[in-house]
Order: structure tokens, then sequence, then C-alpha cells
């Protein structure tokens, strides 16, 4: 897959992610990279600890990356929480 699918990808799922974790938005940047970490992270989660896979096209690795996305947005939550 190339750079520019990857960017694609991760925007959307990085915009899913916070659409699903509701939380501060991270702007278009933010999304990008929480995306494609949550690309990895929904990968690593979702193929080797629990053997479920959601295809190799453009839909699966969205719901991976959107997947991965919550989880990122929810560590990122529990390490720089909002004070109050």
């Amino acid at each position: 897959m190339g750079i520019i699918a990857s960017l694609i990808i991760g925007a959307i799922a990085g915009w899913l992610g916070g659409l699903i974790y509701k939380g501060s938005g991270l702007g278009l940047f933010g999304n990008i990279i929480v995306g494609i970490l949550g690309s990895g992270v929904g990968s690593w989660l979702l193929g080797s600890v629990l053997h479920i896979s959601l295809g190799d096209g453009w839909i699966g690795s969205i719901i991976t990356g959107a997947i991965g996305a919550v989880v990122v947005l929810f560590l990122l939550n529990i390490v720089f929480g909002k004070k109050k």
C-alpha cells in the first residue's frame, strides 16, 4: 500500500476513532497520527492477540485502524487525562 493510501486510511481511522471515543478534537494531523498508530495497535490486537481477521481491503483496514485508534485514545486519555 502506498504512502498516500496509508495517510488516507489513517486519517479516516483516526476520525472514526475520535467519533467513537469522545474527547477533545485532535485535528486532521492528530487524526492521521492516531489512525496510523491505531492501525498498528489494531493489527497487533486483532491479529496476534485475538486471532481475528477483518480482511485485507480498505474497509477492513479502516475498521482495524479505528479499533486501534480507540485503544490509543483511551491510553492517551489515561496518561494525559484532563485535570480537574
